[in-house]
């Protein structure tokens, strides 16, 4: 078994159940096997959290990386509407959920850092490009919390108006 397949199965039981219910069995059991062959992959709870928000960056960065856009800001924003359009948010509410201790959750800060320094020197207008940034981050609360809370029509209309920021000054 890939430790992707465990790391959606962990996933979904987080989804469905909430933190709690977060167990090496219960993951194993939901992922059809053994809990030997889940340990092999993810020695602790901890570990199996840490390899959840590992990917969860990761994969928000293979995201970034494929948007063709001409700066970082832009392809930021590209990629979380891509990512709030696809229900690939979900990942953020409950990966993060399940990281009660605030080390694991030290990957996912890191990222944050970086994501907010990345590019910058090379921005028009580097203010306008944190606002964006920020705006992007309270979009990603809002859909991991409601997803149904915006329609399509709103999210063109705020996705419009975020790369409107990032014109030229």
């Amino acid at each position: 078994m890939r430790k992707d397949e465990l790391l959606n199965a962990a996933e979904e039981l987080l989804a469905e159940q909430g933190a709690p219910c977060l167990t090496l069995s219960a993951v194993a059991e939901r992922a059809g096997v053994s809990k030997g062959g889940l340990l092999y992959h993810f020695s602790t709870k901890e570990a199996l959290v840490k390899g959840m928000i590992e990917r969860l960056v990761a994969d928000f960065d293979e995201l970034v990386a494929s948007q063709q856009e001409s700066s970082y800001s832009r392809a930021y924003l590209a990629a979380t509407f891509v990512a709030i359009r696809s229900g690939r948010l979900r990942r953020w509410a409950v990966v993060t959920g399940a990281a009660g201790d605030p080390g694991l959750l030290a990957p996912l800060r890191e990222a944050m850092a970086r994501w907010h320094r990345e590019g910058m020197e090379t921005e028009s207008d580097p203010t306008a490009a944190q606002i964006v940034r920020l705006a992007c981050e309270g979009l990603w609360d809002v859909t991991t919390h409601d997803p149904g809370f915006y329609g399509e029509a709103h999210y063109e209309e705020l996705h419009r108006r975020l790369l409107a920021l990032l014109a030229s000054p």
